[in-house]
């Protein structure tokens, strides 16, 4: 289902922990792995200095590359390696397009100092931006990092970022034989008090239901047979950790509304949440914007 995956590195001992995971779906879909290294010229640090500043960073970044393409190679993986000036969120999302990319692995964090690149919010900006799956992954997790997964999680609230994520989940348990789970979560204290006077607990779970039910027919029809659906009630990004922990998922899917700012997404701020504390990897699947642009 994937056949061109992008890889953005600095080179970062997380970034590195991160390329493995990003071999191993590379290597799972037979597809070609793209390293990207992108030199942030944009910084005054930078362009106030031009010539060899940009020179040494450029440097840097191929030696970065070439040492991932190396271990890609290693693995029998067949890799494209480049480096690239510019703004590191913008050219990452530029190069996907361009380059007619799948799906994007980044970690969710990297180096810090003059050579910064994949700090949190370039993660996010290329989540809230890029128009393919992005899936942004912790490198200070406890659990081992394992691909194809044998458990996704798809939390849903109805919403059409909701219905794209529950498609990426979809075919991603089609292609991996794993079992699908579905998850709504009951958040009763986002409620005023007026509004928790006239939506009851019960009306609220029986949204929940009608929306568990719609996503489950969904799954049927797909022939997805391992499926569980679940309504939990509390604090969400809460909530959803929980779950992962207690039901081995390997990988979570959700969708996003677009919106610049980032805690504008699916289930409200608990995205921006997850994207930094998530156990697993998350994969994020944006929904366009009203205009039907791919950027915001």
């Amino acid at each position: 289902m994937y056949d061109h995956i992008l890889f953005p590195t600095d080179g970062s001992n997380p970034a590195e922990t991160v390329l493995e995971y990003a071999l191993q779906i590379t290597s799972e879909h037979q597809a070609t792995l793209h390293v990207l290294n992108v030199a942030d010229t944009n910084r005054d640090s930078v362009t106030r200095i031009r010539g060899e500043i940009i020179d040494v960073l450029e440097e840097e970044g191929q030696h970065i590359v070439d040492e991932a393409a190396q271990r890609a190679e290693d693995r029998g993986v067949s890799v494209v390696s480049e480096v690239l000036q510019g703004d590191p969120y913008k050219t990452i999302v530029d190069y996907s397009e361009q380059s007619d990319i799948d799906c994007i692995v980044m970690p969710t964090h990297g180096r810090r100092g003059i050579h910064r690149f994949l700090l949190g919010s370039v993660t996010e900006r290329v989540i809230n931006t890029a128009a393919v799956p992005v899936i942004s992954v912790n490198p200070d997790r406890e659990r081992p990092l394992t691909y194809p997964p044998q458990h996704i999680l798809v939390p849903t609230d109805g919403s059409r970022g909701a219905e794209l994520a529950l498609t990426e989940g979809i075919d991603v348990a089609n292609a991996t034989g794993a079992t699908l789970h579905l998850l709504h979560v009951v958040e009763m204290g986002s409620l005023g008090p007026d509004a928790r006077s006239i939506l009851k607990e019960g009306e609220l779970t029986e949204r929940a239901q009608e929306i568990l039910t719609e996503a489950s027919e969904r799954v049927k029809e797909a022939s997805i047979e391992l499926i569980t659906s679940e309504i939990e009630h509390g604090e969400p990004s809460k909530v959803i950790r929980d779950y992962i922990d207690e039901n081995d998922i390997d990988l979570a899917v959700l969708g996003t509304h677009g919106q610049t700012d980032f805690s504008r997404y699916v289930l409200g701020g608990v995205s921006a949440k997850l994207v930094r504390t998530s156990p697993v990897p998350v994969m994020w699947v944006r929904e366009a914007d009203a205009d039907g642009s791919s950027n915001s």
